[in-house]
């Protein structure tokens, strides 16, 4: 038996290399197999987007996205080119010699990766064949009406049939690593593991369709984890196939990983197999990264944002724009895994509480959630149109004051205030004041909601009764579509809306990972997530006093629906009672933690699964190091010594301060000590997320 190569990691400009000099990257080849390679459907696209570049330079010319063949995608997003590897073309020209259309090239996005693209029309005169092969393999059968499952059977066909042609060529050296992501992709890994081919296989969930299902349809889910009759809840929903498809892959893969530690527990229940490794999701941060900009961008898109607001509340603009707050939650419209009853129900209290406290701060709430629609509200555009008039009538009336004010001051007058407007300036000015004078209150949505009777955020707002009255301190807007820079009533991409913005929310109770408040984190917006989001429970891991950094973690999984809502609604007035000073400190901090997001840190998660399917697959050839990979217990931001972040946080019997009390407490803030502190700890190398075993659900929980 050969000697066993060594695996570990050790760190070389923040990325993991490959330690035994007998090993190098370029004597293998990794394949990243996903639906949506190139085909944006969801949150998968932006993990393997994202994580390009860092991959790409780990392997540099052995590193393969596949994916599906789509010809709008491959025109706007992939530049054509021969594959750099003779092995790669030759098993491409074999498998093109017998019927099949496959396209190579660069996908255009930052690392430039190579893309190998099935097109899975020019082969679905095999589905059946194959689909009777897969039976054979698996005892799974697909329907024909399900044309999802349909196209998975064709493409993981097809991926394994390249992988055998690609392994054939190789003898016996192990030179394939092959990483699957979700159940579109696992019957290539299922088929690879039946035909025995010497690949590495790496499977990861990055949720599991089962718990999306059971969530959405708000059962008592973390509650009851181990009590479900999993194969009855999948066939009730019509999709036992594919849960038996998603189920098979993960036990067939190598090395099985998730996204974070709360699917990892739900994974062990649904699924019955507890992941190796658990590999959070990370951005490209530079793709973010304002320099030192980003205070100055959020006051120049918060303006653009008060625009919107003075004419969307055209004659009720009794409150002062620079005392309103702009909140927002964003994503799919699934109204109770987002979270969206709970943030509707905290904000009918925060608005009780502004009431009655009598404070002179308005929050304005977006709701970016596209649903289907007919076309935008008319009294939306009309004021947009009202607030362009009315800049349109001071433009000139000023124009012509300034021009009269010069010509005084040439001769050395002192103009009389009182006559340098005439008649005609006051009649348009007066006539613009009755042109802002409306009869009904400022529209809760900004479009024409197809069935907005069976809405079930309109509905809410309906029960809760948040109509933007002029009493109540809380205003409520429904998008209900994606935002986009060339839009006639919010012309502001995303990203600019989000770094507008004071905080955003998502309560969510099912959410695998969480990149709303991950893209909110890297631009240095506050943002409220929960303990049953990835995203979450990352932070509680890593940062002391999350809320000091600007993450409030609503604890959805220990408490009562009552007491969640509770809380989430005291984070939103605490966050209403800071100061600008304070707001601005914190996002100082919360901009920091982008460090703790990017994917050159948490690129290593995958790095380790990979090298842990290598020392499982051949065994006598590779082998872990047991000091691999290497711990550091307790890595954590710790709690800023300095200002409090907020009056929720501060330990007063009182929610205010005096002003003695704030002037203290900015003396001691030091922004540069903190963000040296910050960097210090972000060098700390982490431990890697692999889940202790036998790890029970912790029981107690509650639904809500």
């Amino acid at each position: 038996m050969p000697l066993a190569r060594s695996l570990s990691m050790t760190s070389l400009n923040g990325l993991p290399q490959w330690e035994d000099e007998d090993l190098p990257v370029q004597d293998l080849l990794l394949f990243e197999v996903s639906w949506e390679v190139t085909n944006k459907v969801g949150g998968i696209y932006t993990v393997i987007q994202t994580k390009a570049k860092i991959t790409a330079d780990e392997w540099g010319e052995n590193y393969f996205l596949v994916g599906p063949y789509f010809e709008h995608n491959v025109k706007t997003q992939v530049e054509a080119c021969e594959p750099p590897n003779p092995a790669v073309k030759k098993a491409m020209d074999t498998m093109k010699s017998q019927g099949c259309q496959i396209f190579f090239g660069r996908w255009l996005i930052e690392g430039s990766p190579y893309v190998l693209l099935f097109d899975i029309g020019s082969a679905a005169w095999n589905l059946d064949k194959w689909k009777g092969e897969f039976w054979d393999v698996s005892n799974i059968g697909i329907p024909f009406h399900d044309r999802e499952a349909n196209d998975a059977v064709i493409f993981g066909s097809l991926t394994a049939w390249f992988l055998k042609e690609l392994s054939c060529q190789f003898d016996d050296k192990p030179n394939i690593i092959a990483h699957f992501h979700e159940w579109q992709a696992g019957v290539g890994l299922i088929l690879s593991r039946s035909q025995k081919l010497p690949v590495a296989t790496i499977f990861t969930t990055h949720a599991t369709l089962l718990g999306r299902y059971l969530c959405a349809a708000s059962i008592d889910f973390y509650n009851n984890l181990d009590q479900f009759d999993i194969d009855k809840e999948a066939g009730e929903r019509q999709i036992y196939h594919r849960y038996c498809m998603e189920r098979a892959a993960v036990h067939c893969a190598h090395v099985f990983t998730t996204v974070s530690q709360i699917t990892a527990i739900e994974a062990e229940h649904m699924l019955k197999r507890n992941p190796d490794v658990v590999t959070p999701n990370g951005l490209n941060i530079k793709k973010f990264s304002a320099m030192h900009e980003f205070q100055n961008l959020h006051s120049m898109y918060k303006a653009r944002i008060q625009e919107f607001i003075r004419g969307h509340f055209y004659g009720h603009l009794d409150f002062s724009l620079e005392k309103t707050l702009f909140f927002f939650i964003a994503g799919r419209y699934e109204f109770s895994n987002k979270g969206a009853d709970m943030f509707l129900e905290a904000l009918s209290r925060l608005n009780f509480l502004l009431r009655v406290h009598k404070t002179d701060i308005t929050v304005v709430v977006f709701f970016i959630m596209p649903a289907k629609t007919n076309n935008f509200n008319v009294e939306t555009l009309k004021g947009q149109a009202v607030r362009k008039q009315l800049w349109d009538t001071a433009q000139s009336v000023k124009e012509k004051f300034g021009k009269k004010l010069y010509n005084a001051l040439l001769k050395g007058e002192i103009p009389d205030l009182n006559k340098i407007l005439d008649r005609d300036d006051i009649t348009i000015m007066k006539r613009a004041i009755f042109s802002t004078q409306r009869h009904c209150l400022p529209p809760v949505t900004t479009h024409n909601m197809i069935d907005d009777g069976n809405d079930p955020i309109l509905n809410t707002i309906r029960r809760i009764g948040l109509f933007n009255n002029r009493t109540d301190r809380v205003k409520v807007i429904v998008h209900p579509e994606f935002l986009s820079s060339t839009s006639p009533l919010l012309p502001l991409d995303y990203e600019e809306f989000v770094r507008g913005c004071h905080l955003g929310v998502f309560p969510s109770y099912y959410e695998p990972w969480g990149y709303t408040p991950a893209e909110c984190t890297v631009m240095g917006i506050p943002s409220v997530t929960t303990n049953l989001s990835g995203f979450g429970c990352f932070m509680q891991e890593h940062v002391a006093d999350p809320a000091a950094y600007g993450i409030y973690i609503v604890d959805r999984r220990f408490r009562s629906p009552d007491e969640s809502c509770n809380q989430l609604t005291q984070f939103l007035y605490g966050f209403c009672q800071q100061s600008r000073r304070q707001r601005i400190i914190q996002r100082n901090r919360t901009e920091r933690l982008s460090d703790l997001l990017d994917w050159r840190y948490l690129g290593r998660y995958y790095m380790h699964a990979r090298h842990l399917a290598l020392s499982r697959t051949f065994p006598d050839k590779f082998e872990m190091e047991p000091s691999a990979p290497p711990k550091t217990e307790g890595f954590r931001y710790p709690r800023p010594s300095s200002v409090p972040p907020s009056p929720s946080v501060s330990q007063h019997s009182s929610p205010h301060h005096s002003e003695g009390e704030d002037e203290d407490e900015d003396e001691r803030y030091d922004e540069d000590e903190e963000a040296e502190r910050d960097r210090q700890n972000i060098k700390s190398p982490f431990s890697l997320g692999v889940l202790p075993q036998g790890k029970k659900k912790q029981h107690g929980e509650y639904r809500n």
